[in-house]
């Protein structure tokens, strides 16, 4: 306590001391005033001196506003300047002096570390964006420089060596950003017919291509390559040869660099934001989705010893979970969309873990709700329907307590959907319902347009299972989707307009109507595509070879059902079995033989969407699901 006093004691003499001189006219620039503060204010009593000086300006303010004699009340206003002059350098000693606190907290934290995993999982927190003071660009550089002058004095040599291999992993990613910032956006101006989308940009014009040729380090040159080409990044990964903590650090420095340029760059075309908006979703999903096949490619390395892999993959998910939660904030958010990434075991318990973290703080437990939406849809898609459930449910009452209305509307219509999914029509219904009562209360038009969807989809499957034919049934189911097809169409928004053209599409091969059903979901595959909703896409194509199959349109029917079954499995959805089921059927219709040269007919076709690789996967996809079924 007499420390305490002391030190506020000498705080106030100090204060005074600076007004008095500043009053002589012996101060003639705030860097002095600056320079005396950092001789004279010891590091972590920064509040005890805030003290001293809001102390200091109250007395002043309460003589300015009860003036007795006019020169003391000047003498008071020329005190009171001379006290926000040390405000305001005082503001600049804290900031500084808090960034190098933050610096050497970090550096103790990484040489303190007896596991290299902790060390590159410091580093990589060091950065992350929804910290309240991450590093910037600068203060990575002096983290580097204090780490370059303790690595003389480190006497284990394999801390000696991870050391060294984040000080070089710094070091290059801010090298490799200086020779790719001139170039951040520059592929947008040369785009031949005026383009300024991002993910649809491929070739030698693209964004990547275009970085690849401006970074002199081998990694990034060969992912920025491979993405450009579109070929496997897993691929890559797994079977670089001199991966280490450097090439992670490096790339974490680079693609954050990079994701965040471009989302400020598009976020501020004021002329036009429902591009902006659009381009931005394409960007956050595009890094999320390489650092989902870093993850994996990592996990696959088999040059890399366990705990080397088991490091890398670890990095790389912080990587993932640190942008999701950066994508949450953001107003655009899909709500109605899923990234379907690996989110199970101790992946999908570190994401929780982290998730966690922001409910701490009030303001950020909307963040923790739309994440766990969009792992909900995700689940959904893989078959997982309790997983799903307990997800959307937890987002529910996060959303209700966050007053999150739009993010509270859209678990209702996943909860919705999820239902069907379980064949609980009913209950699907009563979530619909909730759903558009509460968006039209809210004004939410594109939660009402999916509660549209979702309750005559919701009807449809009801009446089929009560085996019901009145055609009142579904034509009021119709009618649902008919309105809710009318307004996604009115706000232009690709997603929802696909669910509803999906769902009518189902609708009517119910009702055996095949060609409108097979109208509604071509359209409905065309926006999916739009709007890169994978399932959308798979869930449209197979139901199409379902209406192609019933319209005796066998070739079709192959065609439509490989992509579907193809799409399906690749982001792990339960659906392709179904598909894999009807193509057995017409295979063993038609003959091995000619279902392979119908399959062939095609090829170009269905090359264009998913690849070469994609194409002769196709008939390894059918057998496995033959002999998973036998």
């Amino acid at each position: 306590m007499s420390d305490s006093l002391s030190l506020t004691d000498r705080y106030f003499s100090l204060i005074d001391q600076i007004v008095e001189i500043t009053l002589q006219g012996q101060i003639r620039s705030k860097e002095q005033v600056y320079q005396m503060l950092c001789q004279n204010i010891n590091p972590g009593t920064g509040e005890i001196f805030e003290r001293c000086l809001a102390d200091r300006l109250t007395t002043m303010q309460q003589q300015i506003n009860t003036p007795k004699d006019e020169l003391k009340q000047a003498k008071a206003m020329r005190n009171q300047r001379a006290l926000k002059t040390i405000e305001s350098e005082y503001l600049r000693w804290e900031k500084d002096n808090r960034v190098s606190g933050t610096i050497a907290a970090i550096t103790k934290e990484i040489l303190s570390s007896n596991n290299n995993e902790d060390r590159l999982i410091i580093l990589l927190r060091s950065i992350d964006q929804n910290q309240q003071h991450p590093l910037t660009l600068d203060q990575l550089k002096q983290l580097a420089k204090i780490l370059h002058q303790y690595l003389p004095q480190i006497a284990n040599p394999d801390i000696e060596k991870d050391v060294e291999q984040i000080l070089f992993g710094i070091i290059k990613g801010l090298e490799s950003w200086q020779y790719l910032e001139p170039y951040l956006v520059s592929w947008i101006y040369d785009q031949s017919q005026g383009s300024i989308g991002f993910d649809s940009v491929t070739g030698a014009k693209g964004p990547w291509a275009i970085w690849s040729k401006q970074v002199n380090s081998d990694f990034p040159k060969t992912l920025f390559n491979t993405i450009s080409l579109n070929q496997s990044i897993r691929e890559i990964t797994a079977n670089y040869p001199n991966n280490d903590s450097s090439i992670l650090i490096e790339l974490a420095i680079i693609l954050q660099c990079l994701q965040r340029g471009l989302i400020t760059w598009f976020d501020k075309l004021v002329y036009d934001s429902k591009i902006g908006a659009k381009v931005s979703i394409s960007i956050f999903i595009t890094f999320i989705a390489i650092w989902c096949e870093l993850t994996k490619g990592f996990a696959e390395a088999t040059n890399l010893s366990f705990t080397s892999r088991d490091r890398l993959t670890n990095g790389c998910f912080q990587m993932i979970i640190q942008l999701l939660r950066t994508f949450a904030q953001r107003q655009y958010f899909p709500l109605y969309g899923g990234i379907f990434a690996a989110f199970s075991g101790n992946y999908l318990q570190d994401t929780l873990n982290y998730l966690d973290e922001p409910l701490r703080r009030v303001e950020g437990t909307q963040e923790k709700a739309r994440i766990l939406t969009l792992l909900g849809y995700s689940k959904q898609a893989q078959g997982q329907y309790d997983r799903a459930r307990d997800f959307h449910l937890q987002a529910l009452e996060i959303a209700r307590n966050a007053d999150d209305k739009l993010c509270e509307i859209a678990n209702y219509n996943h909860l919705s959907r999820n239902c069907v999914a379980e064949k609980n029509y009913s209950e699907a219904i009563n979530y619909s319902q909730r759903a558009l009562i509460y968006s039209r209360q809210t004004g939410d038009r594109l939660g009402e347009a999916n509660a549209l969807a979702n309750l005559g989809y919701s009807e449809v499957f009801q009446a089929q299972q009560l085996e019901s034919m009145e055609p009142e049934i579904y034509e009021t189911a119709i009618n649902y989707l008919q309105q809710g097809l009318q307004l996604s169409q009115k706000l232009g928004d690709a997603q929802s307009k696909a669910l509803c053209l999906s769902s009518l599409g189902i609708a009517h091969i119910f009702l055996e109507q095949l060609p409108e059903a097979i109208e509604y979901l071509t359209k409905g595959w065309q926006d999916a595509q739009i709007y890169g909703d994978l399932y959308l896409q798979g869930l449209n194509m197979a139901y199409l070879a379902e209406a192609y199959y019933r319209h005796n349109n066998e070739e079709k029917a192959i065609y439509t059902g490989c992509l579907g079954m193809y799409i399906l499995e690749q982001i792990n959805a339960v659906e392709w079995r179904q598909t894999a089921g009807l193509l057995s059927i017409i295979q063993g219709k038609v003959t091995r033989e000619n279902f392979k040269e119908i399959l062939n007919k095609y090829r170009a076709n269905i090359i264009s969407i998913i690849g070469v690789d994609g194409y002769d996967y196709l008939p390894q996809l059918l057998e496995k699901y033959q002999k998973y079924s036998e």
